[in-house]
């Protein structure tokens, strides 16, 4: 087992992320440029690929992602044994949510070689399916192999979920120290740190260093949305709109879309929630048009909102095909709770808190569960 004590959010995927040091898009250009001067250089495919992925992880944008593909499955039918085409495949697989592939993939890869970004995917993969002690030992070996931010970034947030929100938080103020010249990467590390201080009550902490985070990559969403959701705790409604409304229009996620509803609801402004809705309803429509059954994002939306409660059980149990993380149990949990299965829900929110995971939200909807009280809404 491993020596981490009590060690996901991904931090830095891409390979040799870290040597990066100009912005995504002139990578883009320049590596564009090249492939046209030389179409069928492999290596330059691949790069342009990780650029791609590191330009899809900065706006949210699903196209960057399948661009990525098309790039990363043409040299593999060309070169299959080329490592770089394959470690690519492994982050795409990753951002797909093909977890048990993306596990299956590594072995194969460190079957050749010790790689941290294969063993960072590996544990991650781990992480989605609950998988917590492979994944403790999977992120040992990366932080023995190569002990930078992206390792110490998965240590503290599996020490997070794991239940040691004061080592997460030390963990993770020691990866920003390591650095990235790479402003998306440090941004998303000094959200997730946000993100652990304002869960464990260091409110003031959390903002600033969301604040920092919108400093090294301005407009980021997570940090916008951070803020959104310390402005709420304080009453500061209409700032918390300001800051939720301009982390939407980065990344129109369904968290960003409920969490907006939330805020006009609690304004009294019925028409500018119902109208964030209807958002979420058109989300649904497209996913399901792509052939997409899970989302537990969207879940958790419908049941905090008391909407579509039949849906959001689809999509939680769905969800839970793929991933059984706590995250994934609490998203159960809420949803059969707000569909009246009151044994059901508190089955599944026992697993959500099997790992002590400081997690406000899996107390809340822990507390609720036990009263058995449901909100009730609209099917």
């Amino acid at each position: 087992m491993m020596r981490l004590a009590a060690v996901v959010s991904i931090c830095v995927l891409a390979t040799g992320a870290e040597l990066v040091t100009v912005p995504t898009d002139q990578q883009i250009a320049a590596l564009e440029q090249k492939l046209k001067e030389k179409q069928d250089d492999p290596a330059t495919r691949v790069a342009l690929a990780g650029a791609f992925l590191q330009k899809m992880r900065e706006s949210a944008d699903g196209s960057y992602l399948d661009r990525a593909s098309r790039l990363v499955d043409g040299v593999v039918k060309d070169v299959p044994a080329d490592y770089g085409a394959r470690s690519r495949q492994l982050e795409i697989e990753m951002m797909r949510h093909h977890f048990e592939r993306v596990i299956e993939l590594s072995k194969s890869l460190l079957a050749t070689r010790a790689d941290v970004v294969v063993l960072g995917l590996m544990g991650d993969a781990y992480m989605e399916r609950g998988e917590y002690d492979n994944a403790s030992d999977t992120y040992q070996k990366m932080v023995d192999l190569r002990p930078n931010l992206a390792s110490y970034n998965r240590v503290a947030f599996y020490r997070f979920v794991t239940g040691d929100g004061e080592g997460a938080i030390e963990v993770m103020r020691s990866a920003i120290r390591m650095g990235s010249p790479v402003a998306e990467n440090m941004a998303w590390c000094l959200a997730d740190l946000g993100g652990m201080l304002f869960k464990t009550g260091g409110v003031a902490d959390a903002e600033s260093a969301y604040r920092q985070a919108l400093a090294r990559f301005p407009g980021y969403h997570h940090a916008l949305a951070g803020l959104a959701r310390i402005q709420e705790s304080r009453g500061e409604y209409e700032a918390a709109i300001r800051s939720a409304l301009a982390a939407q229009q980065r990344a129109p996620f369904p968290e960003y879309t409920g969490l907006l509803a939330r805020l006009y609801r609690k304004t009294g402004r019925e028409d500018l929630a119902k109208k964030q809705i209807d958002l979420l309803d058109v989300a649904d429509r497209l996913e399901r048009a792509q052939g997409e059954a899970a989302n537990r994002n969207l879940s958790l939306a419908y049941s905090d909102l008391g909407y579509r409660t039949d849906r959001a059980l689809e999509l939680a149990k769905a969800e839970l095909a793929v991933r059984r993380d706590v995250y994934t149990y609490d998203a159960l949990a809420w949803a059969l709770f707000n569909n009246g299965q009151l044994e059901e829900a508190r089955a599944a929110m026992k697993q959500a808190l099997s790992q002590r995971t400081p997690e406000p939200m899996f107390r809340e909807h822990a507390a609720r569960i036990e009263r058995g009280s449901t909100v009730g809404g609209t099917n």
